[in-house]
């Protein structure tokens, strides 16, 4: 299946670009997926967090992902 992943932040620099398009097995989960950009993008995984959002909502993380789901990477965010 494929997936389209929106990117925000950090992870949107570390990419270098503002959506990936990736093509995953069926039953993949967030996890999965996070797992594999790591191993894509090894600066992803030095973040301190990032969350995977799955139809705006945060993803726990053996959500399963569908081809049509609307996946966004979050990365950590600081305010004050």
């Amino acid at each position: 299946m494929n997936l389209t992943v929106s990117l925000f932040g950090i992870a949107r620099e570390i990419v270098g670009q503002p959506s990936l398009t990736l093509t995953a097995p069926a039953g993949q989960s967030a996890a999965g997926l996070l797992a594999e950009l790591r191993t894509a993008y090894p600066a992803l995984a030095g973040l301190r967090s990032l969350a995977v959002a799955v139809n705006n909502e945060y993803a726990a993380a053996n959500v399963e992902l569908h081809e049509r789901d609307e996946i966004a990477l979050i990365p950590p965010v600081s305010g004050g």
